[in-house]
């Protein structure tokens, strides 16, 4: 934490206010923590949500993960319902999202699959419904949900420590600019990203990481405006040699200048989630404000050479850069069930399931989450739901995405608030309960649930 200085000062013991008791405590307002408050206030519980940052969506809107990411499987049949299809639907009803329409997920046609591959909803030679959203649009949706659901948000509120008594979390430490305060809950459930809650109450973790994929790779991504997209696909898809040949051009100049320009819903503008560099660890500061500097001075060398040679970017700009710096992995916790690749490959299901994530290819099935990736092996009081969930580095891959941190961030809520409901410990509640509420809130909790295309009319 301190290169080359190990001198340290006493802090004087002070008193921390309590500026809130919630029965539920959320610790992140990412896609996880936004639906986990949601779909617990949903449930009947008083909910205080508190963000570090001014808005919603963690890095589905302050990172410009705008890319959603897969919400069918490879026969088309969508396997993300509940919160998640709420959130989409709203983009689309505002014309904020872009993805294939209902009737072409799961196509294998060729021209399709290419057609949308070129806007990243073809993967594999099929279509898939992974939207892309615009972050402005989908920030005022968050905050419709959240206070329609009754949720209290706190904002620019940074969690700095975990309230344990005994062998239970009890709430957290904030710093802000009216100092430190504490907010107490009956549950918490950290959605930091980071597992900082569930790590600083003592709670088993795992940080290993693959170091061959970009799992570990941290980066800060940016957008181009004043760009013609519609004229740069073209050239991708008529002349594929000539772009190909570029890339190689841009690479034997400068690895980073390969960075792919991704669509947005505004034909004006391109988004780059490029470049991910690796040997950085996303809990430490210095290296956080190095990936810093190199993004935004790749972002620089991009622009130039985007300018020069890639068709629709003669006369582009700097939109934008995220807020929020994009990390994959840091901490997994150390649950009482465990995703790992061979159980995946195998089979995938899960009678305790609470919601799905699409396979990593056709060969593999669907995978049903079980609800213990969510709850600490031996620590009470808390739950952890996104990224920081208890699983091995190749499934980690896919269930980090966004709307695999929707499902469980829901499924969080839900258990938390049936166990306030009850006077119980989380993990005394019968999955089937939180099976049960999740379905009435309208997600998909296991592969029964999903309607099989022909069966859809």
């Amino acid at each position: 934490m301190r290169p080359g200085n190990h001198e340290t000062i006493r802090e004087p013991e002070r008193t921390i206010p309590v500026y809130r008791t919630s029965e539920i405590l959320v610790v992140g307002g990412g896609p996880a923590g936004v639906c986990a408050a949601i779909s617990a206030a949903r449930a009947g519980a008083e909910v205080t949500l508190v963000e570090r940052y001014g808005c919603l969506g963690g890095l589905s809107t302050g990172g410009l993960v705008i890319w959603i990411d897969r919400m069918t499987d490879w026969e088309g049949q969508l396997v993300v319902g509940g919160l998640g299809k709420e959130i989409t639907d709203a983009c689309d009803a505002e014309n904020a999202l872009i993805g294939p329409p209902r009737e072409q997920w799961g196509s294998k046609d060729k021209k399709l699959a290419a057609y949308w591959g070129m806007r990243t909803a073809g993967h594999r030679g099929t279509v898939n419904f992974s939207p892309t959203a615009d972050p402005e649009i989908l920030k005022l949706i968050l905050n419709d949900m959240v206070r329609e659901a009754g949720v209290q948000v706190l904002f620019h509120s940074w969690a700095v420590a975990s309230l344990v008594e005994g062998n239970s979390v009890t709430g957290a430490i904030f710093e802000s600019k009216e100092g430190r305060f504490a907010v107490r809950g009956g549950l918490s459930i950290d959605c930091s990203g980071d597992g900082d809650i569930f790590a600083g109450a003592g709670a088993e973790f795992e940080n290993d990481f693959d170091s061959v994929s970009a799992h570990a790779r941290l980066n800060t991504s940016f957008r181009f405006g004043n760009v013609d997209m519609r004229r740069f696909l073209d050239f991708r898809m008529i002349y594929p040699e000539k772009y190909s040949q570029l890339m190689r051009e841009a690479s034997s100049e400068d690895e980073w200048l390969t960075n792919t320009a991704f669509v947005t819903p505004n034909d004006t503008i391109a988004l780059f989630l490029t470049p991910k560099f690796s040997g950085y660890s996303a809990l430490k500061v210095s290296d956080l404000t190095e990936v810093e500097f190199r993004s935004r001075d790749t972002m620089r060398k991009v622009l130039a050479w985007y300018r020069a040679n890639m068709p629709g970017f003669e006369r582009a700009w700097i939109h934008d850069t995220a807020s929020q710096i994009g990390t994959r992995h840091s901490r997994r916790l150390r649950g009482t069930r465990r995703v790992d690749i061979a159980q995946w490959r195998e089979d995938g299901s899960s009678a305790e399931s609470i919601g799905m994530c699409p396979g990593l290819s056709p060969e593999f099935s669907t995978l049903e989450i079980p609800f213990g990736v969510l709850l600490p092996e031996k620590l009470d009081g808390i739950l952890a739901a996104g990224r920081n969930l208890s699983c091995d580095t190749t499934s980690h891959a896919a269930l980090r995405e966004i709307p695999e941190c929707w499902v469980m961030g829901q499924a969080a809520g839900v258990g938390a608030a049936l166990a306030i409901r009850s006077g119980r410990q989380v993990r005394e509640i019968p999955v089937a309960e939180i099976q049960a509420e999740l379905r009435r809130q309208g997600a998909l909790v296991s592969r029964a649930d999903c309607i099989p295309r022909d069966r859809e009319n």
